[in-house]
């Protein structure tokens, strides 16, 4: 039996890096797994959009699609968005079974390649007992995903960092300069920021201008193709399976 084909679903942005991450992601995916097949799909700005792939993947004979929200927290493109376009796909394909999997936070891959990038950027074990570090998301407008930000804030305060603080590029406050502000104002010696977003855009920018604005002593690259993170898309990808198999059998 043939596994179900892997789309995973970006946002999109006007700005070229986002793609350009986002395909040398699922490259690496590709990679950690031979044989699988795996799409690459935008709900806007870029091309190809996820109606268009579901399309072709039809009429080549697909099976099973599994779409999974490149997404960090459960926020409204992955309660809104990403499923009103798959609920009018299986009404127009209704020959192709699609399952949309779980966003991929939390999870401690996603902290451990938040690690890797602060390592990048010079931050040492040893630092961090006088070392403050700003998380800074793209923000939302959703509660749940704001909670979910505040809450690896806390998670990771008890790593060794003396301190961290949750920021927002957008819709939330704080944002990324009044985070930084704030740790230099409680007495913290060194400040990191540490982008909590998967690819460059607009909003990273934003993070990135905030930071040198307030002056952070670090400033991390975005989560990007790390290893890490292509192992996490396809743990989501296989707890998907999983439901689909349990789901097979209890029919």
């Amino acid at each position: 039996m043939s596994h179900p084909v892997l789309l995973v679903i970006a946002h999109g942005s006007r700005d070229p890096r986002h793609a350009a991450t986002v395909h040398a992601l699922t490259e690496r995916v590709r990679e950690r797994r031979p044989g699988l097949r795996v799409e690459t799909a935008f709900l806007e700005f870029n091309a190809p959009s996820v109606p268009r792939v579901l399309e072709r993947l039809a009429a080549e004979g697909a099976g099973e699609v599994i779409a999974l929200p490149l997404l960090l927290t459960r926020a409204f493109h992955a309660k809104t968005d990403i499923p009103s376009v798959l609920r009018e796909a299986r009404a127009r394909l209704p020959r192709l079974h699609i399952r949309q999997a779980d966003v991929l936070g939390p999870s401690p891959l996603l902290d451990a390649t938040l690690d890797r990038r602060l390592r990048e950027a010079g931050v040492r074990s040893g630092d961090l007992h006088r070392t403050g570090l700003v998380l800074a998301s793209a923000g939302s407008s959703d509660p749940e995903a704001i909670a979910v930000i505040a809450d690896i804030a806390r998670e990771l305060r008890h790593t060794g960092w003396c301190a961290v603080r949750p920021a927002f590029a957008s819709a939330s406050l704080p944002r990324t300069e009044d985070a930084v502000r704030a740790l230099r104002a409680a007495g913290v010696e060194r400040v990191a920021v540490a982008p909590y977003v998967i690819a460059p855009g607009r909003l990273p920018d934003r993070i990135a201008a905030g930071a040198e604005a307030a002056g952070a002593d670090v400033l991390a690259d975005v989560l990007g193709p790390a290893p890490e993170l292509a192992r996490l898309l396809l743990e989501r990808y296989d707890e998907a399976r999983v439901l689909v198999g349990a789901a097979s059998l209890s029919a």
